[in-house]
């Protein structure tokens, strides 16, 4: 997959500072993806600087975010919450979900005007798929907002992914409390998805991806294995429990999705998939 070395410059947005980085769109470039500014780049750049590894870092996310939805699929699962959900590219979660089973709803939430733009063209004449602007840390904006209530029934399960968002999702903020709102506001049954950097390991330079991060408007926020597996209260962890993103379920990927990095630690995030208890 290509680390966007040739992301094209996409026309500016009203409302979009172009001189100050964002995670979404970083993260588009190290996918390959041209919703990118030249800022995001050179901030994709010297992450790599930092951290070599990234770009593979983001394609074993991504393909831990298709295991987890099609494991939800399979499941009975036929709506989902994406919290987060960045800029679209290839392997969204409505593509996943509605060529697995094509009555599957899909509500994305993001605040940062590039993704809820293009998200909003790419979703336009799809009934089944919409987007919310809004942080998620803003619970009742996410929850009431019209297309949520009008694609999804939370008298029936709901898929909750979490795919690199906790990490944005400040101290003060109260990640837990977040988490657990709205694991209070779904069904049970419900599932949640849920990756997340860790300090964790010696191979990941965290300090200095939170120091690099600071001249974006996203800071991040890495936590250790219990810090992450708090955000799972309430649900029962499924096999194969916590674990980093390319060992969960990899059978069926392609290579660099199945486990075969020489370490672990590599993937650098903490990957689960919970289910909500009675």
């Amino acid at each position: 997959m290509s680390t966007g070395g040739e992301a094209v410059q996409p026309p500016a947005l009203p409302g979009v500072d172009t001189s100050i980085p964002s995670a979404a769109r970083v993260y588009d470039y190290l996918l390959g993806g041209g919703h990118n500014f030249a800022v995001d780049r050179l901030l994709a750049e010297t992450i790599k600087k930092v951290q070599p590894d990234v770009a593979e870092i983001a394609k074993e996310n991504r393909a831990f975010m298709r295991r987890a939805v099609l494991f939800m699929i399979e499941a009975g699962v036929r709506q989902f919450l994406d919290l987060g959900s960045g800029i679209p590219t290839v392997g969204n979660v409505h593509e996943i979900a509605q060529t697995a089973a094509p009555d599957a709803r899909v509500v994305y939430v993001d605040y940062e005007p590039v993704a809820v733009a293009h998200s909003r063209l790419l979703l336009a004449g799809n009934p089944h798929a919409d987007i919310v602007a809004a942080d998620v840390t803003r619970i009742e904006d996410v929850l009431d907002a019209e297309p949520t209530r009008r694609l999804l029934d939370f008298d029936q399960p709901v898929g909750l992914l979490a795919i690199t968002i906790g990490h944005y999702i400040a101290p003060e903020a109260n990640p837990q409390g977040v988490f657990a709102r709205y694991r209070e506001a779904l069904p049970a049954g419900s599932f949640l998805a849920l990756s997340h950097l860790t300090s964790d390991f010696d191979v990941v330079r965290d300090e200095e991806i939170v120091s690099v991060m600071k001249t974006s408007r996203d800071h991040v926020y890495p936590r250790t294995r219990d810090e992450v597996l708090a955000l799972f209260d309430g649900y029962e962890l499924v096999e194969p429990g916590l674990v980093t993103t390319s060992r969960w379920r990899p059978e069926g990927e392609p290579r660099s999705a199945q486990g075969t990095r020489p370490d672990i630690e590599q993937d650098a995030l903490y990957a689960g998939v919970g289910r909500q208890r009675p």
